[in-house]
């Protein structure tokens, strides 16, 4: 039995990804890939924005798939790829495969793949015993092959694909004249090698019969049955032994589980489908693929062996940016820029946290430590990250460390840093026709500091007209961001890259105060202009935490 496994490791950002998050993340799952030869892939938690974008169709980059919850998943349990079997086969046919298997529960699937039911030892097993109509095989529209099958028999005369439609089935046990009183058109005749009992069975119009003790059957029956168009069966077992397997050749579609089947898919959560699961007393609950076709069944028992999700965090460190379910996750490694947050581990990890403008400049030391070869395509995303995060070498955050990656980088992608950057900060601040929402998912961050809930979002133009025309657009919308992110206090950072200067928009009660209070402003302050201000990491959030404090 194959089983399902699920080894990649997912090397992911915050949940708004910006450029530095995608691109370390596709650079350092590249890296670590390369080192180990294991299966890393990059991923988003969320939507990317239109400076990311332009930033990977620059260089030809994928844009990693979307993950929006780490918890654990039906996928990352051993599903048993138990084959589904046809609806047609023999009661007895299952039974082989069931006990050759150890299955309590066979799925009944489809030539397409589609779950069409289930049959249960259980099911097999009263079909045995309670089953007591000598017509339960027409009834069941039973295949003709299923009976020589069932019976090992041999078919002289008939076609086996043909079904058995109407009749009972009996034996043959009286002289043929007390015969001729009980046999019916279509009926099935279990007898023995006695020529004249074969002969009646055949002029009263039987359907089939099934000559035992693997007797030989004379020309003349044979004609005759052939005229008739009577099937006749040859089989090696005894006349007692036929008359008790001959109703396990019954189509197992006619016992079958077929309504109100429990399934689970691929990706449903272990969280989701437990109390379903302890409610039902089934052994055994059947899996779809993600395009609903079956794909192998799991019990409560599996369950037991779930896995965690393994993830590598890059450009984070805090619970409230990252992806949902990171609790239930087994964190590998962390690799970040900024300050140590509230992520907690089950045991110890690699973390890595350098106090750089940004994080694809930690991972570019890494390249050259464990010296792996840059590819330009790499290159290129990961001086796009350090032009992104340092806002062309102008944030406070960024260092001669941060200055001579993006140099070298840019030398390995065959770009000019400003003249690319340039390109990029217009391709990102080209919000004219983005809604207030998209604009505000752009690049947006909640912090928890003390008993203090808020967000912090930033935009970045290279121009005052553009950030004039996001202002109107934020201003109403920061009260209902306050509301769905029940958070206290929201801010809005509108920085202008070239004037190295930001504007703080706010919401929340005693917003406005606190960040008086944090930059040393006018106690009449409305408008709260901050200049020589482009980093959140570094110039907002620090001053408001002081301020907080004090």
């Amino acid at each position: 039995m194959k089983k399902n496994s699920n080894c990649a490791i997912n090397v992911i950002g915050h949940i708004n990804p910006d450029t530095d998050s995608l691109c370390s993340a596709i650079a350092y799952a590249y890296l670590k890939q390369k080192i180990t030869g294991n299966h890393y892939v990059p991923r988003r938690a969320g939507q990317i924005n239109a400076e990311s974008k332009f930033v990977l169709d620059y260089f030809d980059a994928e844009i990693p798939d979307y993950i929006g919850d780490v918890r654990t998943q039906v996928m990352d349990i051993d599903v048993s790829r138990i084959k589904g079997v046809d609806q047609e086969i023999s009661l007895k046919k299952a039974w082989r495969i069931m006990q050759e298997g150890m299955l309590q529960t066979l799925p009944v699937v489809s030539e397409e793949g589609q779950l069409q039911g289930l049959i249960t030892i259980e099911d097999i097993a009263k079909s045995y015993m309670d089953v007591y109509d000598s017509r339960i095989i027409a009834t069941a529209r039973t295949p003709f092959r299923n009976i020589i099958e069932t019976l090992e028999g041999e078919l002289l005369h008939g076609n086996p694909e043909e079904k058995v439609q109407s009749g009972k089935c009996l034996i043959a046990a009286a002289n043929p004249d007390l015969m001729e009183s009980y046999i019916e058109k279509d009926d099935i005749v279990i007898l023995g090698n006695r020529y004249e009992s074969q002969l009646c069975a055949i002029e009263m119009g039987a359907k089939c019969i099934v000559v035992c003790d693997g007797a030989m059957v004379s020309y003349t029956i044979g004609r005759l049955a052939e005229n008739h168009g009577c099937f006749v069966i040859k089989t090696p077992y005894d006349t007692f032994t036929v008359s008790r397997l001959i109703n396990q050749s019954i189509p197992i579609g006619f016992f079958m589980k077929r309504e109100h089947l429990v399934t689970f898919g691929l990706g449903e959560f272990l969280d989701d489908i437990r109390e379903t699961m302890t409610k039902k007393r089934y052994r055994d609950f059947p899996i779809l693929d993600w395009n609903g076709n079956y794909f192998g069944m799991i019990s409560r028992r599996s369950l037991l062996g779930a896995r965690k999700k393994k993830v590598i965090l890059v450009d984070h460190n805090e619970l409230a940016q990252a992806v949902d379910g990171i609790e239930e996750a087994q964190i590998l490694e962390i690799i970040d820029h900024h300050r140590i947050g509230s992520i907690e581990t089950m045991g110890p990890v690699y973390f890595r946290n350098q106090p750089l403008g940004c994080t694809a400049t930690i991972i570019y030391q890494m390249f050259l430590e464990m010296s792996v070869d840059i590819p330009k395509k790499i290159a290129g995303l990961l001086c796009s990250a350090i032009l992104s995060d340092t806002l062309i070498f102008r944030s406070p955050t960024c260092t001669q460390i941060d200055r001579n990656a993006a140099d070298e980088l840019a030398e390995i992608a065959g770009i000019i840093p400003e003249d690319f950057a340039a390109e990029m900060f217009q391709a990102g601040s080209d919000l004219s026709a983005k809604s207030p929402e998209e604009i505000f998912y752009q690049d947006f961050k909640k912090f928890v500091l003390g008993d203090v809930a808020m967000g912090v979002g930033q935009i970045n133009s290279m121009t005052e007209t553009e950030l004039e025309a996001i202002k109107d657009k934020m201003i109403p919308y920061l009260q209902k961001a306050l509301a769905d992110h029940e958070v206290g206090m929201i801010y809005f950072m509108l920085t202008n890259i070239m004037e190295e200067s930001t504007e703080l928009l706010y919401a929340g009660n005693g917003a406005r105060e606190l960040a008086v209070e944090a930059f040393s402003l006018p106690a009449d302050t409305e408008q709260i202009i901050l200049e020589h201000t482009v980093s959140r990491k570094k110039q907002v959030i620090p001053a408001i935490m002081i301020a907080l404090q004090e």
